[in-house]
Formats: C-alpha cells, sequence, structure tokens
C-alpha cells in the first residue's frame, strides 16, 4: 500500500532514494528526503505515512505525530491506522477498535505474503497450539467436531488443522485478499466476508457451530466484548471457543503496542469470557511468534459457552412459592406433607 504512485515521476523517485536510506536504516535521512517527495504530492497518504514511521524511528516523535494527526485529516476511514500509531505515543486514547478501513487494507496489501512471513519467518505456530489445546478440552486426545467456524481465518493457515477434524468448516475474513487464497486451498465448505464481531453473521443460524475458533485475530482489538458475544451466539450450549490475544502485564485491560496491534491482559479476558457467558478449561501463557528480534508472548484460552439455566415463568415461579408457604405453614400446624 505505501509503493502506490503518487502521480508524479519525480516525486515517486526521491521516495525511492528514501526509501534505500531506510533499508540502511539511516531513518532521518529517509524522512528529510521524503520531505522533499511531499512537497511534489504534499497529500499523498503513502508518503505520509513512510514519513511517520521513519521519524519515529529516527526519534523525532513529535514530527512523527504531526505527520499522523495531517494524515487523519486527510483520511477521515484513516486507511494507514494514524489513530492508532498516535495512541502507540500515548498521545490519544486508546480506540476500543481499529477502522475498519486500515485492517481491511493491511491485509489486502498483506494477503501474497502473509504465509511465508509469518510461518518461515516468524515461526508462527498459534494453529498447532490451539489445535492441541483443544483436544486436550474435548478429552478425547484428538479434535474431533461437527461444525467449526475459523473466526478471521485469513490465508487458511488455522483451517488447514481445523479440516481434518471438522465435518463442515466455515471461515469469515474482513479481507478479499485473505479469503481468494484461502478459497484457492479448497479446505472450507463455507467462506464469508465480514468483520468478526458483527452479530450478523449469527442472526440467521445461531448456536449452528459446536467449535469456534480465533487464531490471533484479536491482537486487531482492543475491547472484545462484540467478538466475545458473536462466538456465544455461534456456539451451541458446550461449545469450545479457542483464540490467542498478545499479552499485556500493565494495569489497563488493553493496549496498542508500536506494531500497531493490541495487547490484552490475562485478568480482562478472564473478565470479558465470563461477561459473555463462558466458563474458561484453559488460559495459558504461551509463545506466540517473533517481531523482528523480539519474542511476543500471549494468552492461549479455550472456553466452554455455559448451559442456559433453566428460569420458571412467572406464574410457574408463584405457584411455587405458594407451595412453599403452604408446607411451611403445614409444618407449624403439624400437617403431615405428603
Amino acid at each position: 500500500m505505501t509503493n502506490q504512485s503518487s502521480g508524479s515521476l519525480t516525486a515517486d523517485r526521491r521516495a525511492e532514494f528514501a526509501r534505500s536510506y531506510a533499508g540502511a536504516g539511516d531513518f532521518d535521512a529517509a524522512a528529510d528526503i521524503m520531505a522533499q517527495a511531499l512537497e511534489l504530492a504534499p497529500e499523498h497518504l503513502p508518503f505520509l505515512a513512510l514519513m511517520g514511521d521513519w521519524l519515529d524511528k529516527a526519534g523525532r516523535a513529535a514530527d512523527a505525530a504531526d505527520t499522523w494527526a495531517q494524515m487523519l485529516r486527510l483520511d477521515a476511514d484513516d486507511r494507514f491506522g494514524a489513530q492508532l500509531r498516535l495512541a502507540s505515543l500515548g498521545l490519544t486514547e486508546t480506540p476500543d477498535t481499529p477502522p475498519v478501513a486500515y485492517v481491511e487494507s493491511l491485509f489486502d496489501d498483506f494477503a501474497p505474503r502473509f504465509e511465508t512471513s509469518l510461518v518461515e519467518r516468524l515461526d508462527y505456530h498459534a494453529p498447532q497450539l490451539l489445535t492441541e489445546a483443544i483436544a486436550g478440552a474435548l478429552g478425547t486426545g484428538r479434535m474431533s467436531v461437527r461444525h467449526a467456524i475459523d473466526l478471521g481465518c485469513g490465508t487458511g493457515l488455522m483451517g488447514e488443522h481445523l479440516r481434518k477434524s471438522a465435518s463442515f468448516l466455515e471461515g469469515i475474513d474482513l479481507s478479499a485478499g485473505m479469503l481468494k487464497r484461502a478459497r484457492s486451498k479448497r479446505i472450507y465448505d463455507r467462506l464469508d466476508k465480514g468483520d468478526v464481531a458483527d452479530m450478523a453473521f449469527a442472526e440467521t443460524d445461531p448456536g449452528r457451530a459446536d467449535l469456534a475458533v480465533a487464531a490471533d485475530v484479536y491482537i486487531y482489538l482492543g475491547d472484545l466484548a462484540p467478538a466475545f458475544a458473536l462466538a456465544a451466539r455461534l456456539l451451541e450450549a458446550n461449545g469450545l471457543f479457542a483464540f490467542t490475544v498478545e499479552a499485556h502485564d500493565g494495569p489497563e485491560d488493553f493496549m496498542v503496542r508500536p506494531s500497531l496491534r493490541y495487547a490484552h491482559s490475562q485478568a480482562y479476558v478472564s473478565r470479558a469470557l465470563a461477561a459473555a457467558g463462558f466458563e474458561v478449561a484453559t488460559l495459558d501463557r504461551v509463545f506466540l511468534r517473533m517481531d523482528g528480534a523480539k519474542r511476543i508472548e500471549g494468552h492461549l484460552a479455550v472456553a466452554r459457552k455455559a448451559t442456559p439455566t433453566a428460569v420458571l415463568p412467572d406464574a410457574a415461579m408463584a405457584d411455587r412459592t405458594e407451595t412453599v408457604r403452604d408446607d411451611e405453614h403445614g409444618l407449624r400446624s403439624g400437617r403431615k406433607l405428603t
């Protein structure tokens, strides 16, 4: 997305020159040269996004913040996540959710290199960890389910594991680019484009699944309540819900990291699950992946949708209450109860 032409050949050439400096680690020089490109294309968002990133890496946080604020003024949809960048510096409040346009654009752009980056470069193995945890929660030593829903399915890395054990496999993702690659694998019985916190996916057939999985999906959400509510609505009673999030050890429920991914506290995850009607089976600290030279740890959760408690109708409750009172009166008067 940051490689889009500005429409000015001279500006594009200067931007390429700036990229070469950034590639060599000289972010100060890269930002200064990009400023020259922006004189020729002052409202070109991809150039501004690179400029802000390089200013931040050069330690010029105030200049980076000014650049991101300019991007927000130019793009109400915030396709480059400028608000998240400001939040990561503590300059604005952390949004409950990122802009939908940002997430969709990010993964449409990332789709062609997604699996290579995750599996080969970042040592990503959340799907395997989730598969093992689900099998453990089922108590069978292996995973066998009737209807599984892969929430935020991406290119199908989690789906490849689920396909071996699910009679019916459904996938949901916001990115058309990701869905195109998932579809090419021919492992899903159904694929839909949409938000993993959109209750519309459960309106027509609630309780249709016995397993819902979200592998490294909620790292792009702050407030987990809508997403957990959707998972609960999709699952039948006693259905399993398994997911990973990045771990946050601070006092806040969640925060935005410089990577623009969200991290959540274990206490918050537990509370959000309980509020959505889930009982926790597993909530472990795990290694998720690398981010450059940094190890990223997270929480892996497997929870079970609680069986609804039967509630007596008002009339029946009144009758029951009256019976209890009669019985109590009988005991006091010496009548034998039957």
